[in-house]
């Protein structure tokens, strides 16, 4: 159960650093504070798909084609959407990739869980989705707050 309170942690030190350290509330120091904070989440993340790949193939359904390609590719994904906050240019691209993810991954979660697979807090089983549920707003509710309000996502420029 320490793992979701250490991606709180890790979500929300460099915004806490940055205020702590006196430098000023701007809106861009704020927001790349922020995106720093998802970012290294995203990191925390994307390890587990390299480390404890066999247990994540656990959390899909077995009919899944290439399951350990997929966690790894996944991960790599994890690690992309990183990089992409810690930077300016890319940042609300990965914003909207970070949501996505997020979003999309959660069924393989309620599957874990249903199936108690022995990976992080899925093998209580439907019980960790209270607190796995709650995480996944946050994160979501912290990409949009802080990175995503007022954006829309840019579109690619035609080769007219």
């Amino acid at each position: 159960m320490t793992t979701p309170l250490l991606m709180l942690l890790i979500l929300t030190l460099p915004l806490l650093a940055n205020r702590l350290v006196g430098r000023t509330a701007a809106p861009a120091a704020t927001e790349a504070a922020a995106a720093w904070g998802l970012g290294l989440v995203f990191l925390f993340t994307a390890s587990g798909h390299f480390v404890q790949a066999e247990a994540m193939t656990q959390m899909l359904p077995p009919w899944v084609p290439l399951r350990l390609a997929l966690v790894h590719a996944t991960g790599v994904l994890e690690i992309a959407i990183a990089l992409g906050l810690f930077t300016r240019r890319w940042r609300t691209a990965a914003a909207f990739a970070a949501a996505t993810v997020l979003i999309a991954f959660f069924p393989a979660n309620v599957y874990a869980a249903l199936q108690h697979a022995p990976m992080g807090g899925h093998a209580w089983g439907p019980v960790y989705l209270l607190v796995r549920a709650p995480l996944q707003l946050i994160l979501l509710g912290w990409t949009w707050g802080f990175l995503l309000r007022g954006r829309t996502p840019k579109r690619m420029p035609s080769r007219a």
